[in-house]
């Protein structure tokens, strides 16, 4: 109850990125729907439907993730001054999100059920939509609805775990007194992800050079999973990489442009880069590891001529992008809310605003000349036993 009153009473930015935390759990929530309605019109075709169910497990991560970002930056789930004496300490505070998260999603998910058995034809209607045909769903085949509902509930209970586990509490030494995740060292992560990628790749370059690792397009997403072996494993890997090393890899920008003798500008550019890498960082790279296959899965469609992708797979696309994409944008706000008491002393101290514009521009502009050859060679490498 309290959880619903702080989301009635709250800013409508937070309001609004609630409203995409349930639109990315109901476009979650519908690819689960869609994956039980092809099981219950294909009973012969067991494997295929649980190829489309473990695809579903991007969008799951990504709407988890995105569930976390926004609860980070809810002003409800910081610990205030006086919140304690109210018998609100980090504990309660972080119980309080994680409601506030499975609450978003449930509303999110229960859409999605809507309109799922809104274009099956179970609510009445038409049975297909331009997009949707029968076959995609399942149209005139009895869904078991309790199985259904508990594949719909592990998109909200997903979310609100990995958001109790992001938000717990911690008590070990030099732990902020908010909570809030200690300051650790990104460099410790930087050689793990770089050596985890490089196998990747490495992995990636094997397999288009063996025997048959040029066997041509490989349209369906089962396909891709067991033939030619090890494209799939690479990329994930190599992509797994990217978001262990992308702390380390922002720390880097930020040590680069403070290398030499750097002016009043690029040191300060630099400094919030290691300063702020802990918090950028891993959203960075999940971003980087989805650009990576996005471009991977252009290169793919456009070397087919049977367009092997639907609108289902535009779907779950478009769930994982705009989740990994707001979830670095909303650590971005994050970060930027965090140095507001030294934006203001820099102010007092006589910095402009375009001082401070150019700084954020250089710092966008560091992190695209380092991250954005990285996530191209990886999409390079992993399409290259794909297409001739």
């Amino acid at each position: 109850m309290l959880a619903l009153r702080l989301a009635r009473g709250s800013h409508p930015l937070v309001l609004l990125r609630r409203l995409c935390v349930a639109v990315a759990a109901a476009g979650t929530g519908f690819l689960l729907l869609s994956t039980v309605g092809h099981a219950a019109g294909h009973p012969s075709a067991a494997d295929e439907s649980l190829v489309r169910l473990l695809w579903c497990t991007a969008p799951l991560a990504a709407t988890a993730q995105f569930a976390v970002s926004t609860a980070r930056t809810d002003p409800a789930a910081r610990l205030q001054r006086g919140m304690t004496a109210a018998g609100l300490g980090p504990l309660r505070l972080t119980l309080l999100a994680t409601a506030s998260t499975l609450l978003t999603c449930v509303l999110g998910v229960l859409a999605a059920l809507l309109a799922f058995l809104r274009l099956r034809g179970d609510l009445g209607g038409p049975t297909a939509v331009p997009l949707f045909d029968a076959d995609l769903l399942g149209a005139g085949h009895p869904v078991p609805l309790v199985g259904a509902l508990m594949l719909l509930a592990t998109v909200p209970l997903t979310a609100a775990a990995a958001t109790a586990v992001a938000l717990r509490p911690r008590h070990e030494a030099g732990a902020p007194e908010d909570g809030s995740r200690p300051t650790i060292a990104p460099p410790s992560g930087l050689p793990w992800g770089i050596a985890l990628a490089a196998a990747g790749l490495a992995i990636e370059a094997y397999t288009s050079r063996a025997p048959g690792g040029h066997g041509g397009l490989l349209p369906l997403p089962g396909r891709l999973i067991g033939s030619p072996p090890g494209v799939l494993a690479g990329w994930a890997l190599s992509a797994f990489g990217l978001v262990l090393a992308g702390p380390g890899l922002v720390h880097l920008c930020g040590r680069l442009l403070c290398a030499g003798r750097p002016g009043a500008l690029r040191l300060l550019s630099g400094r919030v880069l290691q300063e702020e890498s802990h918090r950028l960082g891993r959203p960075l790279g999940v971003l980087c590891a989805v650009g990576s296959a996005a471009y991977a899965a252009v290169k793919v469609y456009e070397a087919s001529s049977s367009r092997p992708f639907g609108p289902l797979t535009a779907v779950g696309a478009a769930v994982v992008l705009a989740c990994v994409t707001a979830s670095a944008l909303t650590a971005a706000v994050e970060s930027r809310s965090a140095r507001a008491h030294t934006t203001a002393a820099l102010r007092r101290l006589g910095a402009s605003a375009s001082v401070l514009y150019r700084a954020a521009a250089l710092r966008a502009l560091a992190l695209v000349i380092v991250l954005a050859p990285l996530t191209w060679t990886v999409a390079e490498m992993a399409t290259l036993p794909l297409v001739h």
